[in-house]
């Protein structure tokens, strides 16, 4: 499992883009406690991720393309609106499967993407967008090495990701489920940083 590593002069070793972090069971901050966020940049100059396992709140797709004046009267599908994170909350992205490329489309890695534009929206209504999605409003962004302090004050582990826990509908038991990719349970994790 990769894990977040400094070098002598204190930069970021390995990426996390692609992975899933989890908040640790102590984790202080209220809008983070019990997520788990994929990861769809980690660089130098800081990090951006998306909250996968939050619904956003009353707001359904229905609308949001009213509010976006799309002029769909029946959408073929009526996707759960997901709090992806307290940065920007009104800006949309959809992290989706990379079956659906289009310009404006960040490929992540071999099986995720990110898209931001209304032509998706317009897609996945019609029941032409990409196969698996998530439609969320708002990102967990970080400032250069901001991520890495919070992995060394013990807020964050990290697995990597995988389509299925990635995209399941069961909110409710992601961050659990993530936790067990690390082939442990939640009662043997602990918000206290240890030392030996």
């Amino acid at each position: 499992m990769p894990r977040l590593t400094k070098s002598p002069d204190s930069k970021t070793t390995e990426s996390l883009t692609g992975q899933l972090l989890i908040a640790m069971p102590g984790m202080e901050d209220p809008r983070f406690q019990r997520t788990v966020i994929y990861v769809c940049a980690h660089n130098e100059d800081g990090a951006m991720g998306l909250v996968v396992n939050r619904l956003f709140g009353s707001i359904t797709f229905e609308d949001l393309l009213e509010q976006l004046d799309m002029n769909i009267p029946q959408p073929m599908n009526n996707l759960p609106v997901h709090y992806g994170g307290p940065v920007e909350s009104g800006r949309g992205f959809v992290l989706h499967s990379t079956d659906y490329v289009r310009d404006g489309t960040l490929v992540v890695n071999d099986d995720v993407a990110l898209t931001a534009t209304i032509d998706i929206l317009r897609a996945i209504s019609e029941d032409r967008g990409p196969r698996r999605n998530i439609l969320l409003l708002g990102y967990a962004g970080w400032g250069p090495g901001q991520l890495d302090a919070e992995f060394q004050a013990n807020g964050w582990l990290n697995v990597p990701c995988d389509e299925q826990l990635l995209f399941d509908t069961d909110l409710d038991a992601k961050w659990e489920r993530a936790i067990g990719k690390l082939g442990v349970s939640v009662s043997m994790l602990s918000g206290e940083a240890g030392h030996a």
